[in-house]
């Protein structure tokens, strides 16, 4: 039992050290869940079986012991060397295998509940949403704000707050569901999006923007980016715009591309019902929903709000919009 214990804790320092490094990617709520209930199993063992086989142990021990001083006290010998008391809890005391499944399950289980119901942390991996959010930030996520949903499959079964125009949503990539994404919502179902000549419409109307000094980015070389003030419904925000950046129409299909019309000038997209339409604030340095299509409801993981750690600059720590 403690090789096995030792193993799947070993498995899950491997995959959250790949995690943070960006190596690994995969559904760390099932991987959370099947924690959850391996602990579990361990719980129960250890409160039907184990603990009362060691209770039993030590029992026996210090009715040996009683029985041991009673004999040597009728031969007359009072003074008796060894502490039963002592080996009595030896006897009850946990192994360290125990101790770090059953005696973790309480706490497993809150972060188990906690992740899956109010709050999940993330790690932003690209710089598709430079400058709201920087590579390297670790985020946290409400995952009740629209609605509450069942772990692992994903299902909504308490509705809340629709996503609105401005959000930033974390969300299941739709062509790879393992991976989660991050994007800010700039349709909702019924919303004619287009994106023109670097600029963004809404159902025909121009989003306003004002000029604000260009953004230094370092990577992939080290240059200057035009930045503006986007407001985006009652959300203002800021975003990138790469002048020399070139048009790139997809030849990838998706679920409703008949939606979308690409041109020279950009693309025009009609939101479907039940769907989303996001983009990164790295306008120009971003895959989106330009290119891969709409994000579908049961996609949504949760509304970003909170950077909780940036090891390389702690300034980030905050809200944002």
């Amino acid at each position: 039992m403690s090789s096995l214990t030792g193993l799947l804790y070993g498995a899950l320092v491997v995959y959250l050290g790949g995690w943070y490094l960006g190596k690994l990617t995969g559904n760390f709520s099932l991987l959370l869940f099947i924690l959850t209930l391996a602990t579990f199993g361990y719980w129960l063992a250890e409160r039907f079986v184990f603990a009362p086989r060691r209770l039993v142990s030590a029992r026996k021990l210090e009715e040996e012991g009683t029985a041991r001083r009673t004999l040597l006290a009728h031969q007359g010998i009072t003074k008796v060397d060894g502490d039963v008391s002592e080996a009595r809890q030896q006897a009850l005391a946990q192994p360290w295998w125990l101790d770090w499944t059953a005696g973790l399950f309480p706490v497993i289980l809150i972060v188990f509940l906690l992740r899956s119901f109010l709050f999940e942390p993330f790690k932003i991996p690209s710089g598709s949403m430079i400058p709201t959010l920087l590579v390297g930030d670790l985020i946290l996520v409400n995952k009740y704000y629209y609605g509450v949903r069942l772990p692992v499959i994903n299902k909504k079964i308490v509705a809340n707050n629709d996503p609105k125009r401005g959000d930033v949503m974390v969300f299941r990539y739709p062509k790879d569901t393992s991976v989660d994404y991050i994007k800010r919502v700039v349709g909702v179902p019924g919303d004619e999006i287009a994106y023109r000549n670097q600029q963004l419409y809404v159902n025909g109307e121009i989003q306003p923007t004002q000029p604000l000094p260009d953004f230094f980015q370092e990577d992939p070389v080290p240059h200057f980016d035009k930045q503006y003030a986007e407001k985006l419904g009652t959300v203002e925000h800021r975003i990138l715009v790469d002048r020399n950046r070139q048009l790139y129409i997809p030849n990838d299909t998706f679920p409703f591309r008949e939606n979308c019309r690409y041109s020279g000038e950009g693309v025009s997209c009609k939101v479907p019902p039940g769907h989303y339409f996001m983009m990164g604030d790295n306008r120009d340095n971003s895959m989106d929903s330009r290119f891969w299509g709409f994000v579908p409801d049961q996609n949504i993981v949760g509304k970003a709000f909170f950077v909780w750690m940036n090891f390389s600059d702690l300034k980030r720590i905050g809200s944002f919009k």
